[in-house]
Formats: C-alpha cells, structure tokens, sequence
C-alpha cells in the first residue's frame, strides 16, 4: 500500500514521533510543502493521502485511480471536496479536539500579557529604564487583574468551553453568547450585543462561515466598553480589521490579541501589521500549535488510517 503526506512541515518541526505512522503502510512518501501543480503527479498512484492545506478537487480525484482514503490533518475539510470523494466512494477524514489545551493557553497568554502590560515592561528594562528608576520597581504602565470581570464568549464549542472554565479559575464572570445567527432561545445565553456591551473581555471561538465573516464590525466595537479586550483564536475574517484598528487607535476599546489574519501568510501587508500599537498583539497562527497538540494530532491521522485498514480486513473477509 502506498501513502502520501503532502505537507508534513504544516506539522512537524523535526519534533513529532512518525513511527506509528510509518508503520501503515509499506510505501510512504513525505513532502515538506506541495504546490499545486505538483499534487497530481504526487497523489497519482497512491491509496491513502494526508493533506493538511494542500487542496484536492474532484479533477485531481479522478485522475488518482488507487486513491481510497483522504486524510485532512486539521478540523477543516474546506480543502477537499467532499462531494466529488462521496460520489467516487473515497473516505475522507479529519481530526478534532487535539488543540484544546494549546488554544485556550494562548487565548491566556494573550490576555495577560496585555493585561500586565508584560511586553511594555520587558521592552523598558530591556531599554535600561528599570536600571534607572529612582524606585525599586517600575510601574508606570498599567496592570490589570482579571478577577471579577467579564468574560464573554462568542462560540461555546470544546474551545469555547475550555477558556470559560480557565475564565472561571481566575474569578471572572461568564457571559455566553447565544449562537450566531440563531433565534431560538438558548438558555444561560446572552444576545451577542448585551455580550459586547457588558463584557470586559470577548474570546472569539466560531468557525468563519456566512454568518460571522465580519460578525464583529464598527458598530458592534463602538458597543464595547473603553477599556475591553478582544481576542480572537478562531479565524481571520471574524473581525473586521480596519475598523479594529480604528477602534483602537480611538480608544473605543482597550486592547486586543490576535492569532489569525483575513489572509495568511499576510505576504501583502496587512492592516493589523502596519499599525503596530503597544495594545495590540498579533501572532502568526500558532495557538493550536504547541508539540503536544501537533502529537495529539498527527496520533488522531494514525487512528483514522488504522480504521480505515481494519473496515477494509473485514471487508475482504466478507467477499
């Protein structure tokens, strides 16, 4: 049986353990990055393909006749289509649950940097102002605790609820919101606009999707309390990006902490990059991205090819 990962550095860094996985099939072949014009020749005579960005269309499906099994390293599967492989009997997989603990650490990490102004103190004793001060401590920059505020959650999947239950621990109040788009009465919810006004931090965990590109825009950050903070680990596009930064540079909200970018890699710019401000952390899409989430979710691939390799013993068997 021959096998194929098309983009192994999306996820391994040297630092993964492959032996499970190279033990599956007799065959494998890994590609550090595959551009698209290289997939077909890559995927042609393969029977089992793990893809974590690399796109598959039905074109590319119907010219690898061995192709039986679709991998998708990631939770999205936008990258495959799922109606072409249906129609051509092809299995496609993906994984989910694995970034929980790395997320909800970063959504933390974020929140209190900028809470306790961390990266502005390291800066100044970097600069040697602490070496200076007439004090023993330096403290002109603002520090804030987040016990006793407001945590609001748009999106209260797995995610969702592992920062509620960090929010908890650090004595914050919970405010869910009730689901995008949605009419239906959900209880202990709040309308999305009583979230933004009463919160004094929003966590962002929906999928992009037609109902939240954009869900937070000029208006719903003009709702927003002076001093709030917004984090977003889910997607770019969430937010609309300049009226972020305008809101920022206004003072209509506080700070903001952002994993995600409408385009990434941002090779062109982008509005969030070319504002750098002391209230605004950006980091390259790397919450989910910690060595044991990267494990736990290479592990979920080699449960999803050891099933796939089963089904098909049992179906010989029963020919």
């Amino acid at each position: 049986m021959k096998a194929v990962f098309l983009d192994l550095k999306t996820l391994d860094q040297e630092d993964l353990e492959l032996s499970a996985l190279k033990s599956l099939a007799d065959e494998w072949v890994f590609h550090d990055l595959t551009a698209a014009d290289e997939t077909a020749e890559r995927i042609r005579d393969v029977e089992i393909v793990i893809t974590n960005k690399v796109v598959i269309d039905a074109a590319l499906m119907d010219q690898a006749e061995n192709l039986k099994l679709i991998c998708v390293a990631a939770t999205g599967t936008n990258n495959v289509d799922l109606e072409a492989a249906k129609e051509m009997g092809i299995m496609v997989t993906n994984v989910t649950g694995y970034g929980t603990p790395s997320v909800v650490q970063h959504v933390f990490a974020m929140l209190l940097a900028l809470n306790t102004s961390l990266i502005g103190y390291h800066e100044r004793v970097q600069a040697g102002a602490w070496q200076k001060s007439s004090s023993f401590c330096l403290f002109d920059l603002p520090i804030t605790e987040l016990t006793g505020k407001r945590m609001g959650i748009i999106g209260y999947g797995e995610l969702g609820q592992g920062v509620a239950t960090v929010a908890e621990a650090f004595g914050m109040q919970l405010m869910i919101a009730q689901r995008p788009g949605s009419t239906e009465a959900q209880p202990n919810r709040y309308p999305l606009d009583e979230v933004l006004q009463q919160a004094d931090v929003i966590s962002l965990h929906v999928p992009l999707a037609d109902n939240t590109a954009n869900l937070i825009g000029e208006r719903e950050l003009k709702m927003m309390k002076p001093d709030a903070v917004v984090i977003n680990t889910a997607r770019g596009g969430i937010v609309d990006e300049e009226a972020l930064v305008d809101a920022l540079k206004s003072g209509e909200i506080g700070a903001a902490g952002f994993d995600v970018l409408s385009v990434e890699p941002p090779k062109q710019g982008n509005v969030l990059l070319d504002n750098p401000m002391p209230n605004l952390i950006v980091t390259p899409h790397v919450a989910w991205a910690s060595q044991q989430s990267r494990q736990r979710l290479l592990n979920l691939v080699v449960e999803s090819i050891e099933n796939y390799i089963a089904d098909a013993s049992v179906r010989r068997r029963l020919v």
